[in-house]
């Protein structure tokens, strides 16, 4: 269901409902749209999978409500990943840590590492507060194709594969977060997205210079 036309309070609330009953939501982001559902609840995780045709090896990356947050997630966090979160979150940067057991391997695709970012958008922010736990953050797509920018694309791709699907308008960026694995000895850049290879390599010179 599309909910063009609603007030967006409306939408965000009855969003709220769809997830804390085990329901997947698409939603706008400060990237692209996402496809959401509660990180606790393996069944609706499960149903994320299915609603994208997404093999259940690869990793779905969790949407946080505030950087604080990081730590009920991912465990042994880096201090880098701290000044990169200082530095870029909330915003279109996701990072790759090791997760806490709290995280179901479902989410991992059945690795000890778990992809987080907190979104530069209210929206998710209100349903990660409204339900009281993060949400999946994976593109509100097919797996293989294009990313969606406004509601009309998800729905043109998920159609009733979804519960719910608010209408934000167009997505700022347009495009997907950066990825960066911080789970080895250095850095590593999986994904180069909104934010540049040269300003997160940047933020790490700098902070390694303050660090020493």
């Amino acid at each position: 269901m599309c909910y063009t036309g609603i007030k967006m309070d409306d939408q965000i609330k009855q969003a709220i409902e769809a997830l804390k009953k085990g329901g997947i939501v698409a939603f706008p982001t400060d990237t692209v749209y996402g496809l959401g559902a509660s990180a606790f609840d393996e069944e609706a995780v499960a149903k994320v999978y299915r609603a994208k045709k997404r093999p259940c090896h690869l990793a779905l990356p969790l949407l946080l409500g505030d950087v604080s947050q990081i730590k009920d997630v991912a465990r042994d966090v880096p201090e880098i990943a701290w000044r990169l979160a200082e530095r870029f979150l909330p915003g279109a940067l996701t990072l790759v840590l090791h997760k806490t057991p709290s995280v179901s391997s479902l989410i991992t695709g059945g690795g000890e590492n778990v992809a987080v970012r907190v979104p530069d958008h209210p929206i998710p922010i209100a349903l990660i507060e409204g339900l009281g736990a993060p949400i999946t953050g994976t593109s509100a797509n097919l797996s293989g194709s294009p990313s969606p920018l406004t509601a009309d694309e998800v729905y043109r791709q998920m159609g009733d594969r979804v519960d719910l699907i608010i209408d934000g308008g167009r997505c700022p960026a347009g495009v997907s977060s950066t990825v960066i694995d911080l789970t080895g000895e250095s850095p590593r850049i999986l994904r180069e997205g909104a934010i540049s290879r040269e300003e997160i390599f940047r933020t790490i010179r700098w902070a390694l210079l303050r660090g020493s």
